[in-house]
């Protein structure tokens, strides 16, 4: 490490429950780090944070932290009660270390944020309370920022400003996160907790699955020379997680041919032109249709002359802003909700299952065998009966949890097991409200993995951009004007169109839906006037992307060998580390050429 670290610890052990949580844990955390902190539900990444923090005291180990550093900790699930505003949450007396922010800073953070910070703490809803907490902990100018599930209930725009902020800071940062667009666009190297020790990897998330079946695979192969047990104990590893991604891949490329096949159904106009069906019952393979629908709240309409006809198997994924109808929406087309005018038609032989985000059939008092099986042993799944203790594995659980009690699991745990008990049930609409709050990326995989086998139609709203990249066929893009793109793909084929439509300058080249900067021959061409600097940026800067689009390519493909790592791990740290500045660079890049083609078209 080429500076002294600000923060480690040595030998660090923790107990919790009669058993070793984590032992003999070593950690540095250097001035400038950005760390992915990895590891399954139930592993304690939020109590490793807590034990950064000084929040909690381990049964071992030494903790050193350099003079005047400042830690703070933005919780997943920050305590409002006793504060009336979230101002007054916000200038809170904090923890050592974790002292009140100037009012100043925090304003203006909140400004940036869109966060009215008078409002009422007891009724602000999930979003709003995220906005705050994040304001106060940003506004504290932090030596060390520690991170859990930072995205949760932001929405995109937040989330993109406060990936801008990461990126601009000057200090050190350790996150947990289910999002990996999240994660990879911002993390230099990965710790990761797995059966009661941590490995760390200098190599962002990007590079952490091809690791992480690196271990796994090493470790399958040593198991040989072992006892029967730790061979099966090995080969559910590989199985559990190198096999499962590997299988991913091909339903992958059948997501990618449903989206052909779904974009040739969808007119230039962005909707699908209709004919309903006489008959209620839809003889064809529509089970959802709209026919220009519309909302009005207060004057405004949140949806306006919207059409769609979605089909069996589609899985439709929903996204926009805070406030800009996606809830509306949803509801309107599962009949929850009337429009204003339009109509929905629906197969009368729909029957849907609804997770949402708040969890509410998950009492804590009930164990899991009454949550799944009403306190017996076996549980139907989809006309399948099957034994509960088996069934537990299929969803990453150890099957001797079955009597615990709900109240003891982490939220990722008892996401997880409501996601078991609805994918048990017969059904051929799923509705999933912001299904992955927290998830741990295993069980992500998972939820994929299930979507894809998922006979029947799927409604998505999310803001986890990997997530539906990798799960839906079509995006319903909402901008909080009313209006709706219906886009054949997933989040990055949205947030190709929209930046097509809004940004790409006149004469600019447009390749498989994205704009793509187009080379500039003369200063003669160009109707606004650039500084030399400028203009010399407008001509050079497309062919710089176009290289470091080639290096990205390069770099991935390398990474792409499974035996590279084992073969020469500096070669897999250094090209890895290599690709994860060209993307930054072309980011930046991109984001340069745009002002200056705004300017040119201005």
């Amino acid at each position: 490490m080429a500076q002294p670290p600000i923060l480690s610890w040595e030998n660090l052990g923790l107990q919790q429950g009669g058993r070793w949580l984590f032992d003999d844990i070593s950690m540095h955390i250097g001035p400038r780090d950005r760390l992915a902190l990895i590891g399954r539900n139930g592993v304690g990444k939020t109590t490793l944070l807590r034990l950064i923090d000084d929040r909690i005291e381990a049964d071992r180990g030494i903790r050193k932290v350099k003079a005047n550093t400042r830690i703070v900790f933005l919780e997943q699930e920050p305590d409002f009660s006793g504060y009336d505003t979230l101002m007054d949450f916000a200038l809170r007396p904090g923890t050592v270390g974790d002292e009140a922010p100037p009012v100043h800073e925090v304003e203006a953070i909140a400004g940036q944020l869109g966060i009215a910070m008078d409002r009422d703490a007891a009724t602000a809803s999930g979003g709003e309370k995220r906005r705050a907490a994040i304001a106060r902990a940003l506004a504290q100018e932090p030596d060390l920022l520690l991170l859990d599930e930072p995205t949760n209930h932001l929405d995109l725009s937040a989330i993109d400003w406060l990936e801008d902020w990461l990126k601009r800071y000057k200090g050190a940062f350790v996150t947990i996160s289910h999002d990996r667009t999240f994660l990879k666009r911002l993390t230099n190297a990965t710790l990761w907790l797995d059966r009661g020790g941590m490995r760390r990897k200098d190599v962002g998330f990007g590079g952490y699955e091809a690791w992480e079946e690196q271990v796994y695979a090493e470790e399958a192969r040593a198991a040989h020379k072992m006892d029967a047990k730790l061979k099966l104990e090995a080969h559910w590893l590989e199985r559990g997680v190198t096999a499962r991604r590997k299988r991913n891949q091909g339903r992958l490329e059948k997501l990618y041919q449903m989206r052909e096949t779904r974009a040739a159904m969808i007119s230039g106009g962005g909707t699908a032109k209709l004919k309903l069906e006489s008959d209620a019952g839809f003889k064809s393979k529509s089970v959802i249709a709209a026919e220009n629908i519309s909302k009005i709240y207060d004057g405004r309409a949140v949806i306006k002359d919207f059409s769609l006809r979605i089909q069996r198997g589609d899985r439709i994924g929903i996204v926009g802003g805070n406030g800009a109808g996606k809830t509306t929406l949803l509801k309107m087309l599962t009949g929850e909700l009337e429009p204003d005018s339009g109509k929905v038609t629906r197969s009368n032989k729909l029957s849907g299952v609804m997770i949402d985000q708040q969890r509410s059939l998950l009492e804590g008092s009930r164990t899991v065998r009454d949550v799944l099986a009403e306190g017996g042993d076996w549980i139907d799944v989809r006309g399948d009966r099957k034994h509960i203790q088996g069934y537990l594995k299929e969803f990453l659980f150890d099957p001797k949890i079955v009597d615990t009690s709900v109240g003891t699991m982490s939220g990722g745990e008892r996401s997880r097991l409501l996601l078991a008990r609805e994918f048990a049930r017969v059904s051929n609409l799923l509705v999933l409200d912001e299904p992955t709050n927290d998830l741990d990326l295993e069980t992500l995989d998972l939820l994929q993995e299930v979507i894809a086998d998922y006979d029947g139609t799927v409604l998505i709203v999310s803001h986890d951009r990997d997530f539906l990249d990798r799960t839906v066929t079509v995006t319903l893009g909402l901008d909080g004007t009313g209006n709706v793109d219906v886009v054949a793909g997933g989040y990055a084929d949205w947030e190709a169109k929209r930046r097509t439509l809004t940004k790409r300058p006149k004469g600019g080249a447009k390749t498989e839906g994205k704009s793509k900067p187009a080379a500039s021959k003369t200063a003669s061409n160009q109707p606004a006037k650039l500084s030399y600097k400028d203009q010399r940026d407008y001509e050079l800067l497309p062919v710089r992307i176009e290289e470091l689009e080639g290096a990205i390519t390069k770099g991935e493909a390398i990474l792409a060998d499974p035996d590279l790592y084992t073969a020469d791990p500096q070669k897999f740290a250094n090209i890895s580390q290599g690709l994860e500045n060209a993307r930054t660079e072309k980011d930046a890049a991109e984001e340069r050429w745009l002002e200056l083609a705004e300017q040119v078209e201005g």
